[in-house]
């Protein structure tokens, strides 16, 4: 009977298998909907659609782009970890995925558990740029003269909690210095206000602050990736400029609810890494100043567990709650 019991369970085991690979073969049978979790046509809009169209392409199925902004991509975000797991419901994270479990007490999912990680498919930088009237040329001046006026500088972002806002803070603790945080309702009116002296300086998008840069409008002091941006290489990273290790990447990933399936998620990784890669994909990546990225599932987990832990210091540090 123990015998009857082992071999049937075997066989039952190879049949759920054999079904599972033939049901990732088969998929997608029908339409899949990408839920993103902020505004129709800003960069996160322009991330979604590029991978949805090559995906759509490729398997002759749609990828319904479906913007449901608000609280920071988490509504986005619940409505994805509530999905049936069968990879018909994903969700575009970003930057603020790994930052909101700081942000917000009471998440209405968790982060880590009810979510698979699929591929993280883009990274961009930020630029940290000052209005000219400051007289500083380098991040180590930029420095000094910003502890020799504690609370005096400002500097703008596109609102509480976005990449722009955090990597000031993170300025602010690896340059012992106190810059003055003025939020804004997005990137445009902080830029706008950057060039016309309202503030200080800004970690701008590359697209709008290497324009502004190169007419004189603004100043370049550092890019905040560890790696120098092709569309402006005289511009030193923060890490080179003075503060070793400085880091903020804003990034665009996908994922599906827990539990979905692992051959449905190999096949996703792999067509979103070979699609992003194509000269097409990768010029209207770099439309909004991102390049495609390389990864498997599991170093995109353990990257989002990172920058949980990264940020989840510098939130607490600088004493920042959601708005």
């Amino acid at each position: 009977m123990r015998m009857w019991f082992t071999r049937s369970a075997s066989c039952a085991a190879a049949l759920v298998a054999m079904s599972s690979a033939a049901f990732a073969q088969q998929y997608p049978a029908k339409p899949i909907r990408l839920l993103v979790g902020f505004a129709a046509g800003g960069p996160s809009d322009v991330a979604s659609r590029t991978a949805g169209q090559k995906l759509t392409q490729k398997w002759g199925q749609q990828i319904i782009v479906d913007i449901r902004p608000g609280a920071g991509g988490t509504i986005a975000s619940d409505a994805v970890a509530k999905a049936p797991p069968d990879g018909y419901t994903l969700l575009l994270p970003a930057f603020s995925h790994a930052v909101n479990p700081s942000l917000i007490s009471k998440l209405p999912y968790d982060t880590l558990r009810d979510f698979t990680p699929i591929v993280l498919f883009a990274s961009t930088a930020n630029m940290l740029v000052t209005h000219p009237s400051i007289p500083a040329k380098t991040v180590r001046e930029l420095i000094a003269f910003a502890k020799a006026r504690p609370n005096q500088l400002t500097y703008g972002s596109a609102g509480n909690g976005t990449a722009s806002h955090l990597a000031g803070e993170l300025l602010n603790t690896m340059g012992g210095v106190s810059i003055t945080h003025v939020p804004y309702k997005g990137i445009a009116p902080a830029h706008t206000d950057t060039m016309g002296g309202q503030i200080s300086m800004m970690f701008d998008s590359l697209v709008t602050g290497i324009p502004a840069v190169k007419a004189g409008r603004l100043r370049a002091f550092g890019v905040t990736t560890l790696k120098r941006w092709p569309g402006a290489p005289d511009v030193p990273t923060m890490s080179e400029a003075g503060l070793t290790g400085y880091e903020v990447n804003s990034w665009y990933g996908l994922m599906g609810p827990a539990g979905l399936s692992r051959e449905i998620v190999q096949r996703l990784n792999a067509e979103v890494i070979r699609s992003m890669a194509e000269p097409d994909a990768r010029e209207r990546l770099y439309s909004i100043g991102a390049e495609p990225m390389s990864n498997t599932p599991e170093e995109f987990a353990a990257y989002i567990r990172s920058e949980m832990a990264k940020w989840d210091k510098v939130v607490k540090a600088a004493g920042i709650r959601a708005e």
